[in-house]
């Protein structure tokens, strides 16, 4: 049964009890309609027609009923713009098509057309609902007779199948639904169809203006549907045909957009009979008519009424292969017959025999509505696999009710692989989250205050269920996880602060102890040594890189374990977390680095010692580092260049200059402050400390200094800004440091003699004499 909704939307936003208007009449004026009927004559046995061409017009014998083909005159009329209203009038009695039938006309009121203005302009920006729209009254009109059924079992006389059926004729650009529900009487379609008073469009018009004041989006209204007004979102004129188990008669409405009025009157025609239900025959505008393409609505079927509680059939070409006869040619069979005159099989090949039959579409149930401990594991997976069209089971799910402010079930799941394009993820209007409302899809676009208040729930029950499978005894299982979504928990450490505390035991990481398997921030807190306070980590660009960097060298002594990040996006991570279980993560490449061992009269001493020769370095490095110092993370190299407190690390300054529209003019700025770090125990050192003292303008004194910088700068992960005269220093201390170490004196090279002495002196002459067998071996 067909009409607008009952119900204001701005009430439908407030209860997810009822946010689809019912669009049948109310059981209480149904039963009064026929208190006092008699019972209408036996009916023939029901058959169902088809009002649309099958292939090429023949007969087409169903599985479950007889359907017979019957051609139709499609006159699709042009699209009009207009307007429909609801305002029922003194019918009078009018001839169509040349036919001697009474018809009954109705005017509409004008304040219908304002909701057909609103719906076709302005509500709905996607025509496509109209299908859910209509399948969704389908499926009121058969709730509505099981429920009467239970009092009046006499209603279920025609004994129909409840269910509905949708047949098109893509041609012509035809649409039908058919029902086996309720149907309605004469009074009824005047009362649903042609009534404002029953429409309740002046309540929702209402609602529209109320939520327009106080900025609710408009949008998400729209998706709750006004029921049978949709339909001329697509059509040019609309056919309602309807048969009451409470009459003996069938009556049709027709309507037109861009006319004011619209006609009942009483089907007589036997071939158009239906037993019990309604039948809606769309005519579809030009530019509508691919919705008539039985693929589309199959595919709009199960998009958004997969769930119905009915069956829903759509009438699909099929084909299946057989085996036919291939003539053979003469010529051949009359060569094969000469040799050989034993009798041959015939040849045949496969063909495909198409054939148009009707196809469940929608075959999943909604098992969300069930408790979740009746659902099995496989039906979960299943009910995945078919939703979002995936061919491996899930990693996990959760099934839960969640009550309060607003009520709704809900189904998590966990994808075994990421999807194909990352943006499927990252996109903020992601397609992943599909809302029902009485099991009908109403949105994937989840914006506005409804899908606010939801989403603390959803986000809660996902952490949760990450952190299952986190927990897990297979460790296998959250590996997948982590290398298809690892970099967006890390991208949540990022954008999603209120969660990290939930984020953060998720977070997986290389270290200096664990090289080959990932370890969890838990795992490392375990880990800690009883005089360490932070947690250290280390970025580079590969675990090799950071396993050799000379940052370690104290804190392996000392078995302190670092943090490997050598995801481009892990520095940035963990640098907004900043602490994790009242532990602060320290990165071991930066000044004032502290191990919980500082020995005060130690560093006294040192600085004494070296004082003079940290500053006379400074002098010759000049602006390259803005101090030098003595450090206490170094135990075999010389020195090591560190970064600022405040300032990038090495590996964040090589991201940063790799950015396509990265600004350069903050380069400078970050990476100012760099820190020249000495270890007063290596020899070059204590060498450069001599030098200082006894000869501070020496030039291969102030040339080393220069190297060591260099040498430093690589070796703790920066690029050196002129490689190439780097290279040249190189060159110039190998050139002293090997010039004549390997060149013989004079005395002991002897000269080679020349032809005139070796004949002068035959006796300096000496032949080597050959064994036989010795020569023979060298043939």
């Amino acid at each position: 049964m067909y009409r607008a909704s009952r119900r204001s939307i701005s009430a439908a936003l407030r209860s997810s009890a009822q946010l689809r208007s019912s669009v049948v009449p109310s059981v209480d004026a149904t039963r009064q309609s026929v208190l006092g009927q008699e019972d209408a004559q036996k009916r023939s046995p029901s058959r169902w027609y088809s009002s649309l061409n099958g292939v090429g017009g023949d007969r087409v014998n169903c599985t479950r009923r007889t359907v017979f083909a019957l051609p139709v005159s499609a006159s699709t009329l042009g699209a009009r713009n207009g307007y429909l209203g609801r305002t029922r009038h003194e019918a009078t009695a009018v001839s169509i098509d040349g036919s001697e039938l009474p018809v009954e006309k109705f005017e509409y009121q004008a304040e219908v057309s304002r909701l057909m203005d609103l719906i076709v302009h302005s509500l709905y920006s996607n025509k496509e609902v109209f299908l859910r729209e209509l399948i969704s009254n389908a499926s009121d009109a058969l709730d509505k007779l099981r429920f009467l059924s239970v009092t009046e079992p006499a209603l279920y006389k025609e004994a129909v199948d409840l269910d509905i059926r949708i047949q098109s004729d893509k041609d012509n650009g035809i649409i039908m639904i058919t029902d086996s529900g309720i149907g309605m009487t004469r009074e009824e379609l005047v009362e649903c169809l042609g009534t404002i008073a029953q429409s309740g469009t002046a309540k929702f018009l209402q609602a529209l203006k109320d939520s327009k004041e106080a900025g609710v989006d408009n949008n998400l209204i729209g998706q709750f549907g006004v029921g049978f007004y949709s339909a001329f979102l697509v059509s040019d004129k609309v056919v309602v045909s309807t048969k009451s188990p409470k009459s003996d008669k069938q009556y049709v409405w027709e309507g037109e957009a861009g006319k004011s009025s619209f006609t009942i009157r009483e089907e007589t025609d036997p071939e158009k009979l239906i037993p019990r239900g309604t039948r809606l025959t769309l005519y579809l505008k030009a530019d509508a008519k691919d919705f008539a393409h039985p693929e589309r609505i199959q595919r709009l079927v199960k998009n958004y009424s997969q769930f119905v509680s009915f069956p829903i059939y759509t009438w699909q070409e099929k084909g299946y292969t057989k085996e036919v006869e291939v003539d053979e040619d003469p010529a051949d069979a009359e060569k094969d017959g000469e040799a050989d005159k034993t009798e041959k099989k015939k040849k045949t090949k496969t063909v495909v025999e198409r054939y148009w039959d009707w196809e469940l579409t929608n075959e999943t149930q909604p098992i969300w509505l069930r408790n979740p401990k009746d659902v099995t594991t496989e039906e979960y997976n299943e009910f995945y696999k078919k939703t979002f069209n995936e061919y491996l089971d899930p990693l996990a799910s959760s099934h839960f009710t969640t009550e309060g402010e607003v009520e709704f079930r809900s189904i998590l799941f966990v994808p075994a692989i990421a999807p194909s394009r990352r943006d499927d993820i990252l996109n903020q209007k992601t397609k992943n989250i599909r809302l029902y409302v009485k099991r009908v899809f109403i949105s994937d676009d989840f914006d506005g205050e409804l899908v606010r208040i939801m989403k603390k729930r959803l986000v809660r029950k996902t952490f949760d269920m990450i952190l299952g499978i986190s927990q897990s005894e297979n460790r296998d299982d959250y590996d997948k996880f982590w290398e298809n979504f690892g970099k967006n928990l890390k991208l949540g450490c990022i954008e999603d602060h209120p969660n990290h505390k939930r984020i953060a035991p998720l977070l997986r990481f290389f270290s200096s102890q664990s090289e080959e398997e990932l370890i969890s921030l838990d795992e490392y807190v375990e880990n800690m040594k009883a005089d360490q306070k932070d947690i250290y980590y280390i970025a580079a660009d590969s675990v090799a890189s950071a396993r050799n960097t000379p940052f370690l060298e104290k804190l392996l002594a000392k078995d302190f374990e670092v943090l490997f990040l050598v995801d481009p996006i892990d520095e940035v991570a963990i640098q907004s977390l900043k602490s994790y279980k009242e532990k602060n993560f320290v990165d071991i490449s930066k000044e004032d680095l502290d191990l919980g061992d500082k020995n005060e009269e130690k560093e006294k001493e040192m600085k004494e010692e070296f004082g003079k020769t940290c500053d006379w370095i400074k002098k010759q490095l000049g602006d390259k580092v803005a101090s030098v110092q003595i450090s206490n993370r170094l135990s075999t190299s010389p020195c090591v260049l560190v970064s600022g407190k405040f300032g990038w690390s090495a590996n964040m300054e090589r991201l940063m200059k790799a950015q396509t529209l990265g600004d350069t003019s903050s380069l400078d700025y970050m990476r100012s402050r760099r820190v020249f770090e000495i270890n007063p125990e290596h020899q070059i050192i204590k060498d450069l400390n001599v030098a200082c003292r006894s000869s501070p303008d020496n030039p291969e004194a102030l040339r080393a200094i220069d190297l060591l910088y260099d040498a430093a700068l690589v070796s703790s992960g920066f690029t050196p800004e002129n490689p190439a005269e780097l290279g040249s220093k190189i060159y110039d201390m190998m050139g002293m440091a090997l010039s004549g170490k390997w060149t013989a004196s004079s005395a002991e090279v002897q000269q080679p003699l020349d032809r005139s002495q070796r004949l002068e002196n035959p006796e300096t002459v000496e032949a080597e004499v050959v064994e036989p067998d010795r020569a023979g071996g060298h043939k």
